[in-house]
Order: C-alpha cells, then structure tokens, then sequence
C-alpha cells in the first residue's frame, strides 16, 4: 500500500472545512495512518517549499502558511498518491473541476485548501519531514475487503 502526505492549510482550518474534507478520503476508502495539527516554523517552509524560493511569490507563500495551525496526515491505500491528487485537483481552484476538493472550495492558486505530495519520491521525503516513524500507524482496515478485489490487497 502506498502512502502519501496531505496537509490541511491554514485557510481549511479557517473555514471549518476539516471534516468535510476528511470525510472524502475516507468514503473513497482510504486508511487515515497519521494525523496531527502542527504550527510550521520557518525553516520546515523553506524545506517543504525550497523549489519556490526564488519565485517573486514565495514570501506570500510562507506568510499564507503561517497565519495558524495546519493539519498534516498520512493517508495510505492501493495507489494512495494518485487518488488524493486526483480528489484534490489542480492547483488553481478556479480551474478545478467542481466534485473535487479544490473545485468545491476554493477560488484561489495560494488559498488552495489543501498540499498533496505529487509523486511517490515526494510522498517519502514530505512524510519524513512531518512524522516520526512512531506517529505513522499501522493496522487492519477490517473494511479491506469491501474495499478491494482479493488479489489487489498485499
């Protein structure tokens, strides 16, 4: 099962929109293996987002991020990466079809609701820098069968 990293940005934990949003991943099936709510310091955003550094938009990035808390998980499931960026949708929440998360609510390329790791390789490196081996879990989904087809569960 592949794992992957989701962080609730401060405008999600602004409106409200945490269980709501939560509530998606879940009814898609996938298995919630960490979960905690976190104030980022400036040297994890220059880390998480050392690829914008020189973008003039970079400074609006940090601050946006720092307004409050944010909440980061790992969810985990049969092609985990792919699935939660295709609930999320792209960047750009004008552009993002509606029945996404982003398409449903939010307006903005920065107030975006919500980062997802982009790729396996990214999903390492982010859950690394968020979680201590002991803060990701794993159990039974006793659903699992519900889920998915026999030979697709390793």
């Amino acid at each position: 099962m592949e794992q992957t990293l989701v962080i609730f940005k401060p405008c999600t934990i602004q409106r409200g929109l945490f269980g709501q949003i939560t509530d998606r991943f879940e009814r898609k099936g996938l298995l919630l293996a960490g979960i905690k709510m976190l104030w980022l310091t400036d040297s994890i955003l220059d880390d998480h987002y050392s690829h914008l550094k020189d973008k003039p938009f970079f400074g609006r990035i940090k601050a946006s991020m720092e307004i409050s808390p944010v909440i980061v998980m790992c969810w985990e499931g049969i092609e985990a990466v792919s699935v939660v960026r295709n609930l999320v949708g792209p960047t750009n929440g004008r552009e993002a079809q509606s029945g996404t998360i982003r398409g449903d609510f939010s307006m903005s390329v920065q107030e975006n609701i919500i980062h997802a790791s982009d790729s396996l390789e990214s999903a390492a490196i982010e859950l690394k820098r968020f979680f201590e081996p002991h803060e990701l879990f794993k159990y039974e989904m006793l659903l699992l069968s519900n889920l998915y087809a026999s030979d697709e569960i390793v």
